[in-house]
């Protein structure tokens, strides 16, 4: 496979990656979750490489404030999943002896 048709298939993916996490949150099949910002992070930097490839700026700063925007999702999500586990743990409770 030339290099040009393997950014080509790339950016293809990439679409495909975007259209389908969009497309399944739309019609309530996918949350807002972690499978969402994945598929939305891996649309974004393929499409990202795709543009650089092709000189098209637009659309690489489109994906890169695309893709922070996922990463700092994931983030929030991984704090917010940190958050509740700490919360589910039991904590030692002075009052409560023997817990």
């Amino acid at each position: 496979m030339s290099v040009g048709l393997l950014v080509e298939v790339v950016g293809w993916l990439g679409a495909a990656a975007l259209l389908l996490a969009y497309g399944l949150l739309s019609s309530g099949r996918l949350a807002a979750g972690t499978t969402y910002q994945l598929l939305n992070l891996a649309g974004a930097v393929a499409l990202a490489v795709n543009g650089v490839v092709h000189r098209a700026l637009p659309s690489v700063a489109v994906n890169v404030v695309w893709l922070v925007i996922g990463l700092a999702a994931l983030r929030g999500l991984a704090r917010h999943r940190r958050h509740a586990r700490h919360r589910a743990e039991p904590h030692d409770d002075p009052a409560q002896p023997g817990r």
